[in-house]
């Protein structure tokens, strides 16, 4: 019994060993193989000395490891040096060898002579990078979203968190295509500064302010070096946009819910009584016919129309004479969206789209600005700009008129030089059933009204005319 327990653990240990040997016959090795966890070992030392171990190994690895932070250290402060210098600093630090080594070479003493005085420049340009600053600065800008001409202002506003006083410095705040300049002066420990700055907003768009940098420079303009604050902002400069009384909405016909041939169990409009069938609401049995008649008769109504308002907005350059006129048709844009939404209709506000200075077609399409709120709309007309390759009027009708179901009235927005065959064409493109209004802005036009086949015409030579048009419009 024990040679057969002696004969099994054996050819146990046989099969073990030849589970861990390689294909060779050749025994694989583990970590466990290695006790002192020097064998096996792959890192950067064993790629250094390998396996040897002692006071020269060690030292080679030491001097390795050193020149690695050292040259990490000497990476760093070298991007720091190079980001501070200015190309007239690297003009001067070319010129000091040059000028020591051709005077000293020739006996050129003046030559000599520049290059310390160079040196002594270089020094004292250094001087004004030394020193940390211990100044907490932010950014404020008081309205987000201002109307074109309005003011509007942003403030930095400096705090010293140190324990000394703290040298005067000057602010740089990027605005748009500026910059403006803040001042902070010294400060006490704890102290507080603030600078108002105006933001100009005389152009509709989209400003963006800061960040904030303050810069520290020497005077002969050798090193310069930057100090980022804060983020950017963002000022939404508004187009100007009026406030339509809904009553002055004359051109929407059905506001009360115009009928149509389509009848309903549920709606404003009365059409007729008729017999009871189930399923009928209990509420709409008219009792005096159905005593009269002895049967219970309800009553039928006209399915009516929700009013559903687009407004198109043509983008293209060739569509207005000039800028003013432009200015003034996404400001119509936006006082008819705006006071459509206030009075909670349903409205969809297009805009042209651009085709690509390198497309191979044109591109048909519109693009949906934001109806959600008034804010969100003026948001999005912030940002339309016009341009020579967007879609033109009687393109954006037709794409709109497509891709919009349910219309009942179509603004469409140009200016003077869309020809009124050009406007009849674009009102074609909605079905005859759409009432189509085309706005001109045209400043030296006399405004007014005017009628033709399916099609009204409101001309408008500034803004506040669009409410006075739109009045006269209800009573013609």
């Amino acid at each position: 019994m024990s040679s057969l327990l002696n004969r099994s653990a054996k050819g146990h240990s046989n099969n073990t060993a030849a589970e861990n040997s390689g294909p060779g016959g050749e025994r694989a090795r583990s970590d466990s193989d290695f006790p002192t966890a020097i064998r096996g070992l792959d890192n950067a030392r064993t790629r250094i000395v390998g396996y040897r171990t002692g006071f020269l190994a060690d030292l080679i690895v030491t001097l390795v490891r050193f020149a690695v932070v050292a040259r990490a250290t000497i990476s760093r402060y070298a991007n720091r040096i190079t980001s501070v210098i200015t190309p007239v600093g690297w003009v001067v630090l070319f010129l000091i060898p040059l000028t020591l080594i051709v005077g000293y070479s020739i006996s050129w003493n003046e030559l000599v002579v520049v290059g310390f005085a160079l040196i002594a420049i270089a020094l004292m340009a250094a001087i004004y990078l030394l020193g940390r600053s211990h100044l907490a600065i932010s950014l404020r800008v008081e309205h987000q979203r201002v109307v074109v001409g309005e003011a509007a202002s942003g403030e930095v506003h400096g705090v010293n968190e140190g324990k000394r006083r703290s040298l005067g410095v000057v602010a740089e705040i990027p605005v748009a295509s500026t910059v403006a300049e803040a001042v902070l002066p010294s400060l006490r420990p704890g102290g507080a500064s603030a600078h108002e700055f105006p933001i100009p907003t005389n152009r509709r768009g989209v400003i963006s302010v800061g960040p904030v940098r303050t810069v520290r420079a020497d005077p002969v303009g050798l090193v310069r070096r930057e100090l980022i604050w804060t983020d950017s902002a963002e000022i939404f400069v508004h187009p100007r946009t009026i406030s339509i009384p809904s009553v002055s909405t004359g051109l929407i016909r059905d506001l009360e819910g115009n009928p149509t041939r389509d009848l309903a169990n549920n709606d404003i409009s009365f059409h007729a009584l008729r017999e009871y069938v189930r399923g009928d609401e209990r509420r709409n049995i008219h009792w005096k016919s159905t005593a009269r008649t002895g049967r219970y008769m309800v009553r039928q109504f006209e399915e009516t129309r929700r009013s559903h308002l687009v407004i198109a907005l043509s983008l293209a350059t060739v569509d207005y004479a000039n800028d003013y006129e432009f200015e003034m048709g996404v400001s119509v844009a936006g006082s008819l969206g705006a006071q459509a939404i206030r009075d909670a209709r349903t409205v969809t506000v297009v805009a042209s789209e651009q085709t690509p200075q390198f497309a191979k077609r044109k591109v048909f399409a519109v693009r949906a600005l934001s109806t959600l709120t008034g804010t969100r709309l003026l948001d999005d007309l912030t940002r339309v700009q016009s341009a020579d390759t967007a879609l033109r009027l009687i393109d954006v009708a037709r794409v709109t008129s497509e891709q919009t179901s349910g219309v009942s009235v179509a603004f469409l927005i140009c200016g003077s030089t869309v020809t009124s065959q050009q406007l009849r064409a674009a009102s074609t493109k909605f079905a005859a059933n759409v009432e189509v209004v085309a706005i001109v802005c045209d400043p030296e036009a006399v405004p007014g009204l005017r009628r033709v086949a399916g099609l009204s015409v409101l001309t408008i030579g500034y803004l506040e005319e669009l409410k006075r048009a739109l009045s006269r419009s209800a009573g013609a």
